[in-house]
């Protein structure tokens, strides 16, 4: 029986589930979004959320020399933890917790097994917008129903730019006398 055991398994031995979350959060940490299955996405956040938090800690030196260390232990991707610690470190430092979202793209076409993007929050270009705005007072904008006025004062830029055209009759008569 599984009483009070909450971590997801995956169908893995523990090394290659160490192995997979390892290599999954590296390359969320490296691309910032990445797409899987959403049983391995939901293990994914328990794994790497932790990870950010200690990114956070910056006391001492001695306490963020362990937390790189710690972190580096959990990863083993050099790259992977320069890039937490110089460039998402920064921009979650102000966040209290829920770096990470998942959305659900449907069942995958050959085994109609379940995918899901998971992505940091703090990264994503779209929802980013609309929090910056939001933290922004809106520019009031003056709207007016001077639509009609706007066409009839091209209409009349239109004729006084027009030439007049010459009749049909009155070209012909004077390509004959030349």
């Amino acid at each position: 029986m599984r009483h009070g055991n909450k971590n997801n398994n995956l169908s893995r031995t523990a090394s290659h589930r160490k192995a997979l979350l390892m290599n999954l959060g590296c390359q969320l940490i490296t691309y910032k979004r990445i797409t899987t299955t959403l049983a391995k996405a939901k293990a994914l956040r328990t794994y790497i959320e932790p990870l950010i938090t200690k990114t956070k800690a910056t006391d001492t030196k001695e306490v963020i020399m362990h937390n790189h260390r710690i972190v580096f232990s959990y990863l083993n991707d050099k790259q992977a933890v320069k890039e937490l610690f110089t460039v998402i470190a920064p921009k979650v430092a102000s966040r209290p917790g829920g770096y990470t979202r998942i959305i659900k793209l449907g069942a995958r076409t050959g085994d109609n097994a379940e995918l899901a993007m998971i992505e940091l929050v703090d990264f994503n270009e779209i929802y980013g917008k609309s929090v910056a705005t939001a933290a922004e007072p809106a520019k009031k904008t003056r709207r007016s129903s001077g639509g009609a006025k706007k066409k009839t004062e091209e209409v009349a830029a239109e004729a006084t730019t027009e030439t007049p055209v010459p009749d049909a009759a009155e070209t012909t008569e004077e390509t004959k006398e030349a």
